[in-house]
Formats: structure tokens, sequence, C-alpha cells
């Protein structure tokens, strides 16, 4: 399969300069980067291309070669050596914004992950928490290098300190993890007796987490700097606290509106009256009409949740739900029974008439 031209790939002409390159490739990047889309090998495709075609474009040597000789003059010019690597170049783009490895730098630490439990009313409302987290930190006594306190790494005699090797296959120049060092680029030669040369020791951390108002199941707030220490001295990596919101004994949240079920005696749906319920700012008055049925919802506006990313503050829709009495005494029975002799179906329980009557037709079908 044939390679799109490279300056098509970076949206620049021809004649583009290197800070144009760096803008564009850094605009399509930041787009298509594989932490940003998960588990979307379209976008990672698209990260590699354009990664690749600035590596070319960027590079004063390459870029002649391209221009005049294409592809194959780039690949002539790989296979005999020479020119930056890509972990340089992702580096140098990126080092401000993903905290990734820049130029002789060591690697970046693990992201690490976090689940806060959040009650609704602090999720809806937001709160100050505290967390204690488990945490790789660089070891005190070497200071992250893993070498024993007084003693150095050594450059490896591998890959010469860079970390990585190349190997010429045909007219491709292939870059791998140098498997001495392991990408370190140094040899430990006398561990730390704490660390065992890993260079980290795991301890327990307590954090601040400021969690805003408005968030759901599934948000994520993160805490930069705070996951595990690089090895080797390296950047940490970033703590992403992903919020879990625990069931409501009265409360239901879908997006910004909130439910509830109210239940009211059969008295208050027949003559109506005024009932207290319950928001997450307190009490207030819902006024229910004579004659309501059961499944009745009533919408309380602005009494949900105002979204955290945004936009006009959800409503509390309260569903009645009209509660038949229980334990009657031998009086009440009574009472009850003389109110039914007293009611007309078609004109008190027109539902009732209806529905019965639909039922007599339905029966009266299979007898036709």
């Amino acid at each position: 399969m044939s390679k799109r031209d490279y300056y098509e790939v970076l949206g620049v002409p021809q004649g583009a300069d290197e800070s144009e390159v760096k803008k564009a490739y850094r605009r399509i990047a930041m787009k298509h980067h594989p932490d940003r889309n998960p588990d979307n090998p379209d976008a990672e495709e698209k990260f590699k291309e354009a990664s690749e075609a600035y590596e070319v474009l960027s590079d004063d040597q390459k870029k002649a070669a391209y221009d005049r000789y294409g592809h194959e003059g780039v690949n002539a010019q790989a296979n005999g050596g020479g020119g930056a690597g890509f972990s340089d170049i992702f580096g140098d783009v990126f080092g401000d914004i993903f905290g990734g490895q820049g130029r002789g730098g060591a690697a970046r630490g693990s992201d690490l992950r976090y689940d806060l439990e959040l009650s609704l009313e602090d999720a809806a409302q937001g709160t100050q928490t505290k967390i204690r987290v488990p945490t790789m930190v660089d070891c005190d006594p070497c200071d992250g290098s893993g070498a024993r306190k007084g003693t150095s790494p050594i450059s490896c005699d591998t890959c010469h300190g860079a970390g990585q090797i190349r190997r010429a296959q045909g007219f491709f120049s292939v870059q791998q993890t140098c498997p001495k060092c392991r990408g370190r680029g140094k040899i430990i030669t006398d561990p730390c007796n704490k660390c065992y040369g890993r260079g980290q020791t795991e301890e327990q951390k307590t954090l601040s987490v400021k969690v805003p108002a408005g968030v759901d199941t599934g948000d994520r707030i993160r805490l930069s700097g705070e996951g595990e220490a690089g090895p080797g001295g390296g950047p940490a990596g970033d703590l992403y606290v992903q919020v879990v919101v625990k069931e409501h004994p009265i409360f239901q949240r879908d997006g910004a509106n909130l439910y509830c079920e109210v239940p009211i005696s059969f008295i208050d749906a027949a003559l109506g009256g005024e009932l207290e319920v319950p928001t997450l700012t307190g009490r207030v008055k819902l006024k229910v009409p004579p004659e309501t049925q059961t499944g009745k919802l009533f919408r309380m506006r602005n009494k949900g949740v105002i979204p955290v990313r945004g936009g006009p503050q959800g409503d509390l829709l309260c569903r009645v739900v009209v509660e038949t009495p229980i334990k009657l005494n031998s009086k009440q029975k009574q009472i009850l029974k003389e109110l039914q002799d007293s009611l007309d179906n078609d004109k008190h329980s027109p539902r009732k008439t209806s529905w019965f009557a639909g039922v007599k037709s339905f029966f009266d079908g299979f007898s036709a």
C-alpha cells in the first residue's frame, strides 16, 4: 500500500517552514493521540501517520531527500542511519502537553486510577475530600537511580546510553528497545539495598481532592503529577479520580434531572391537598389537585442538578403513588363499604368502567 504525501498528511504546503509543520503536527496529534482515543485503531493510525510525516518534514536533511526523491529517498537515508529518533520528536513536541519523555530524559511514570464513592448530595453540590492512595515514589537512599548510595549506574555498552537500538532490514530501519538495559540506557552494577535496583518504593500518600458541583458516575478528576514516579528519576504520571455516585434512598438521577416517588393516601388523592417533599436543598410544598391518579408526574422546576459541564439546572420529577390503607378496624371497613355503595362506577370510576367494557368486548369476540 502506497503512503500518502507527507505534506498532505499534515495539511501544509510544500514550502511550509518548521514552525508551520510543528503547529500542524501538534493540532493533528492532539486530536488523534491514543491517550485521548482509547480503543480507536483509526485514530492511532492517523497519529502514527502524522508522527512519521513530522519526523521527516522537521528534519532539514530528510525533508530535502523527501522533496527530491519522495518516500524512497527517506527510506534510503533511514537505512544509512542518522537523524533524530521518534522518541526525541515526541518529547520535543509533546513534553509540555502530555508530560512525556523529553530529549535525553527518563520515561514518564504510569497513570493511576482511584474510585471515589460520593453521596448524591456531595456529587450535586460539590465537596472537598481526602483520599489515601498507594503509589510508587523515588527511593530515598538512591534518589531514584537504583544504584547503592555512593555509586552510579553506568552507560549501557549495547545502546551506548540511548536506550534503543536500530536494526537494518533491507530498505527499512527498525528502532527497538535495548534488550540489555530495557530502554533505560544505563546498567546498575551495585543495586540499592532498599529498592534492589528498581529505583522506586511503594508508599501511601494522602491527597486532597476538590470535587466540582454536578459530577456524576463516570466523571474523572485529573490530579497532575500524582501518579507513579517515572523509572530512573523520570516525571510522575497522573492520578485519575473516577467518580462513583452511591445509590440514594429517595432520589434517582438521570442527567440533570432527579426522580422520586411520593406515596399519598387515597383520601389526599381524591380530595387534593398539600404535601411536603424533599429536595437536595431542603423541603418544598407540592400541591396535589383533587382526583389525582396514581402514577401522576409532577415537575418541580430547577430542583434538580446543575451539570458540571454547564447548562441549565435540571428538575425534580415527583411520581405520586396512591397508597391503599391497611390494618383497618371494623368501623373503618364499614365506612368504606358505605362509601363504595354510594359510588356510581360510570361516574366515579370511568377508567374501571371502560376497562371492563373492553374485557367484555374481547371475550365476546371469542364466542362470536
